[in-house]
């Protein structure tokens, strides 16, 4: 069973960095991508970015590109999420997720960590 915990979280202001940390155990097998998602108060979970273990193959949504830079300590088995000019509308809960081939959907979530930016 392949734990998740992330860490890193907290309150910024605008324009601020922060930076999430996601440390995996557990794993018996190599894994094929690590992603972070978010989840805003009264709205959908949506897609942040992942990145891939094996070839470091990094993707962001649109609201996050140029701000946000996924990525991965393959020794540690630990990803990052390095968040720039943090915005108000990025507040949320931000989670990650593993997905362990590409035949399957991300399977292993953490408990997710709160993301506060004031402006």
């Amino acid at each position: 069973q392949v734990q998740l915990v992330e860490s890193g979280g907290g309150l910024a202001q605008a324009g601020g960095s922060l930076r999430l940390s996601c440390a995996a155990s557990g794993r018996t097998f190599s894994s094929y991508r690590m992603g972070w998602f978010r989840q805003a108060l009264g709205k959908e979970r949506e897609f942040v970015a992942s990145i891939m273990w094996s070839r470091g193959i990094t993707d962001y949504a649109d609201s996050v590109k140029g701000r946000f830079t996924i990525s991965r300590d393959n020794a540690e088995n630990t990803v990052y999420l390095q968040m720039d000019r943090l915005k108000p509308e990025d507040t949320a809960v931000y989670s990650c997720a593993d997905q362990s081939s590409i035949f399957k959907p991300y399977e292993y979530w953490g408990q997710g960590t709160q993301v506060t930016v004031s402006s």
